[in-house]
């Protein structure tokens, strides 16, 4: 009777190609475990320094804060009536800036 033929392995080609694979897989693993434990140590570090805002800081009269950035040691404020306010760490006021309207050219 006819027999089963034997099985001599993976053709020289598909063993390396599977030997790519496994490597692939393997780099893959080790970059997702680097990566999740990159994000794990230094996200408490930016949680941590958050801007340090002045404990006290008068707007103008009739000022309203439309939006504020931090600086090294300054906070600036940029109100509706188009000024930005900038106040130093003691939330002394330090530099008022006006913006200028925008200038539209005609053609």
């Amino acid at each position: 009777m006819d027999q089963a033929p034997e099985e001599t392995g993976l053709p020289p080609g598909l063993r390396f190609l599977k030997a790519l694979v496994i490597l692939l897989t393997l780099t893959m693993i080790v970059g997702v475990i680097t990566v999740v434990a990159v994000i794990v140590t230094r996200m408490p570090q930016a949680i941590r320094t958050s801007p340090q805002i002045p404990a006290e800081i008068a707007l103008p009269e009739g000022a309203k804060a439309q939006a504020v950035t931090f600086g090294a040691g300054w906070t600036a404020v940029v109100t509706q009536d188009d000024r930005i306010l900038i106040f130093g760490a003691d939330g002394a006021l330090r530099q008022d800036v006006a913006i200028l309207p925008e200038v539209v050219e005609k053609p």
